[in-house]
C-alpha cells in the first residue's frame, strides 16, 4: 500500500519547522523519563491524582440544543514534576458540551486535541455538536498544553520548540484526563470513554491505560508509537535535524547518560537494532576486514574527526610551505582531499544515523503503548486508520492488535489529510459502538 498523495503535499505546504531549539534540557529529558515509569503502571499511576481533585467551572454558555460549560483546574503535572510546564500551560482550561435533554443514561466523551488544534472550535463544531445530535452524547475538549490559552509566547503556531516538549504535554494530558474522569464520576455522569485524532488519539490511548476501570477508546489516525512519525513519516522533513545532530554531536549527556534510562526494548525498538547490528559484527569480526573498508566507525571517533578536521586542515597548510617536490604535493593533496571528503560525509552520515536512533529511542520511551500497562478491557478499543497514511507510519512497528489483543482496528480507504476532512462520521460512528459495546457489558454491574 502505497502513501497519500494529498498527505505528502499538503505537508509541503506547511513551511514551520518543528524542534527549533532542539532536544530540550536533559535534566527535564531525565525527569520525564522517571515519570514515565510511573504513569506506565496503572497501580503507582492511580496514586498521582487523587479522586476528589478540585475542578472549577468559571462560566457557562446556553445555546439552543446544549449548555457550554468553560472550566479550568491546575495540572497535576506543576505538583508533581515542579517547573517543568511552561507557566502558560499550567493552567488546564477545558469546554464541557451537555445536551439539554439526556437520551440514555448521561454518556460522556473526553476528546483530546490533534496537532494544531487549537482552542474548542473544531472539535465543537466536527465532533462534539453532531454526536449531541445523534446520539445525545456529551463531549468534553480538554485544551492541550502548548496550545491555544495554554501556548508559550515565544512558540510559533503549533511548533513545539523542543523535543522534550511533546513528552512533557503527554505526561500532562495523562494526568489531567485522570483529574476529568475523576470529575465526570463525581457528578454521575455515566459511561465515560476517550477518544482524539491524530495525536489526540495516541494521547488519548496514553491516558486511558492507566485508568483502573473498563472504558471505551476511540483512537482516530494513530498508532502504536510516534517514533516512527518523526523519524520516517512525512512529519520528519519538518524536524530541524541540523539543530539536533549538532546538539547531539557537542553533548555527551544524550550518549552517556539519558539513553542508559531508556527502558522499552520491544522487537521494534533501536535497541533491538544496536543488538541485531552487535550481533551482526561479531560474526564479521572473524573475517580479515577493517572497519573503514566496512565503512563503520565509532561515534566517538567520528565526532572527533569532525572537531580536528579543520585543526588537521590548518596544520597541513603549515607543512606546504616547505621546499617539496611540487608535483608529488598535488597529487598528495588531491588523494588526502578526496580522503577528507569521503571521511565528512561518512561522518555526517553516521551522525544523522545516530540521532534518528535516539529520536526513536526517546520517542518510543515516552509514547509506545508497550511502555504502558494494556487497559483493562481492550474490547472497548475501536482504531480507526488510514490505509494509505503518510503522517502514522506503521511500517517497521508493532502492531496494535499484537500489543493490545482484542481490540478492533478498522481501516479507511486513502490517507490521514482525507480521512481527517472527510470521515468524521465514521469516527463518530465508532465512537457509538464502543458505547454500545460496554452497555452490553457492564450495564448491569
Amino acid at each position: 500500500m502505497g502513501v497519500s498523495r494529498l498527505d505528502v503535499l499538503y505537508r509541503k505546504l506547511l513551511l514551520t519547522k518543528l524542534f527549533i531549539q532542539g532536544w530540550g534540557k536533559p535534566d527535564d529529558l531525565k525527569r520525564i523519563f522517571e515519570l514515565r515509569k510511573i504513569v506506565g503502571n496503572r497501580e503507582k499511576c492511580k496514586e498521582l491524582v487523587p479522586k476528589d481533585y478540585p475542578v472549577f467551572i468559571d462560566k457557562v454558555e446556553d445555546q439552543s440544543d446544549c449548555k457550554i460549560h468553560n472550566g479550568y483546574f491546575i495540572s497535576p503535572l506543576e505538583h508533581i514534576v515542579p517547573g517543568i510546564l511552561p507557566s502558560e500551560s499550567i493552567k488546564a482550561r477545558f469546554q464541557f458540551i451537555v445536551p439539554k435533554k439526556w437520551k440514555n443514561h448521561k454518556p460522556v466523551c473526553i476528546h483530546l486535541a490533534g496537532t494544531g488544534d487549537h482552542f474548542f472550535w473544531k472539535r465543537r463544531t466536527l465532533m462534539a455538536r453532531p454526536m449531541i445530535k445523534e446520539a445525545g452524547m456529551a463531549s468534553l475538549l480538554l485544551e492541550n498544553p502548548y496550545y491555544g490559552y495554554r501556548k508559550p509566547k515565544e512558540q510559533v503556531r503549533s511548533s513545539l520548540r523542543n523535543v522534550s516538549d511533546l513528552f512533557v504535554m503527554g505526561a500532562a494530558l495523562i494526568l489531567e484526563s485522570a483529574v476529568l474522569l475523576h470529575w465526570l464520576e463525581r457528578e454521575d455522569y455515566w459511561p465515560l470513554g476517550m477518544t482524539g485524532i491524530s495525536m489526540g488519539g495516541h494521547m488519548a490511548s496514553l491516558a486511558v491505560t492507566n485508568w483502573p476501570k473498563p472504558i471505551p477508546l476511540i483512537p482516530c489516525l494513530s498508532w502504536t508509537t510516534a517514533s516512527n512519525v518523526f523519524t520516517t513519516g512525512v512529519l520528519s522533513k519538518a524536524v530541524n535535524w541540523r539543530e539536533l545532530e549538532k546538539q547531539y554531536a557537542m553533548h555527551s549527556v544524550y550518549e552517556q547518560e539519558i539513553i542508559r534510562m531508556l527502558e522499552y526494548c520491544g522487537v521494534d525498538s533501536f535497541k533491538m537494532g544496536q543488538e541485531f547490528l552487535k550481533s551482526s559484527l561479531d560474526t564479521l569480526s572473524g573475517l580479515d576486514l577493517s572497519t573503514d573498508i566496512l565503512g563503520l566507525h565509532s561515534p566517538e571517533r567520528d565526532r572527533m574527526g569532525m572537531r580536528t578536521s579543520a585543526l588537521h586542515s590548518r596544520a597541513g597548510e603549515g607543512a606546504n610551505g616547505q621546499d617539496h617536490d611540487h608535483g608529488l604535493d598535488q597529487m598528495l593533496s588531491s588523494v588526502n582531499m578526496q580522503h577528507t571528503n569521503k571521511g565528512t560525509w561518512r561522518q555526517r552520515q553516521s551522525l544523522h544515523t545516530e540521532s534518528l536512533d535516539f529520536m526513536k529511542g526517546v520517542m518510543d520511551e515516552c509514547t509506545h503503548i508497550a511502555n504502558f500497562s494494556v487497559p483493562l478491557d481492550p474490547s472497548l478499543i475501536i482504531l480507526i486508520q488510514a490505509k494509505e497514511d503518510a503522517y502514522i507510519p506503521r511500517t517497521g512497528v508493532r502492531s496494535l492488535q499484537e500489543i493490545w489483543p482484542g481490540c478492533e482496528v478498522r481501516y479507511l480507504n486513502g490517507g490521514h489529510v482525507s480521512a481527517y476532512l472527510f470521515k468524521q462520521g465514521l469516527f463518530r460512528q465508532a465512537i457509538y459502538d464502543a458505547y454500545d459495546r460496554y452497555l452490553e457489558k457492564y450495564s448491569n454491574t
